[in-house]
C-alpha cells in the first residue's frame, strides 16, 4: 500500500470514528436521560466519558496529523481554501467538543450521587444536560459540512 492510499485510509477512518463516536454517544446519553433514572444516567455517563476519551479524542487528534501528511503527500497547498474552511470548521467543532466533555463528566458525577443518595437529578444537573444538548447541535451540522468538504473539495 502506498502513503497516499494509507493516509486516505487513515483520514476516512478517523472522519468515520468522529461522526459514529459522536452520533452513538449523543443517543446513548439521550435515550438515558430520558429515563430521568439517576442509576442508569450515571452507568451510561460513565461508559460515555470512556468512549470519548478513548475513541473520539484519539481520532480527533489524529485528523489534523493525517489530514496535513495526506495534503503533502498529494501537493494540495495548506492555504487552498477548502483546506483552509476545513481547518477552520475543525477548530469550531472543538471548540464546541471541549466543553462537552467537561458537561460529561459532571453529569456523570451528578447522577452518580443523586443514585447514591437515593434523590432526584439535581436542578444543575438539567441545565447542563441543556447546554451539552444545544452544543451538539452546531459541532454535528459542522462535521457534516466538513465531511462534504473532505469529499467535493470545491473551488471557492
Amino acid at each position: 500500500m502506498d502513503l497516499e492510499i494509507a493516509l486516505r485510509w487513515l483520514h476516512v477512518l478517523g472522519a468515520c470514528v468522529l461522526i459514529g463516536t459522536g452520533i452513538g454517544i449523543a443517543f446513548f446519553m439521550l435515550m438515558a436521560h430520558r429515563t430521568r433514572d439517576p442509576h442508569l444516567i450515571a452507568g451510561t455517563a460513565r461508559i460515555v466519558v470512556i468512549a470519548d476519551t478513548l475513541f473520539t479524542a484519539t481520532a480527533a487528534l489524529a485528523q489534523p496529523i493525517t489530514g496535513v501528511l495526506l495534503a503533502r503527500e498529494v501537493g494540495w497547498p495548506l492555504d487552498t481554501p477548502w483546506i483552509i474552511a476545513s481547518i477552520m470548521l475543525y477548530l469550531l467543532i472543538g471548540a464546541c467538543w471541549i466543553p462537552v466533555v467537561g458537561i460529561q463528566i459532571r453529569l456523570r458525577d451528578l447522577a452518580s450521587t443523586a443514585a447514591r443518595d437515593g434523590g432526584a437529578l439535581p436542578e444543575r444537573y438539567d441545565r447542563l444536560f441543556r447546554v451539552w444538548f444545544i452544543l451538539g447541535i452546531p459541532a454535528f451540522s459542522m462535521i457534516v459540512i466538513l465531511l462534504w468538504l473532505m469529499l467535493a473539495r470545491p473551488d471557492f
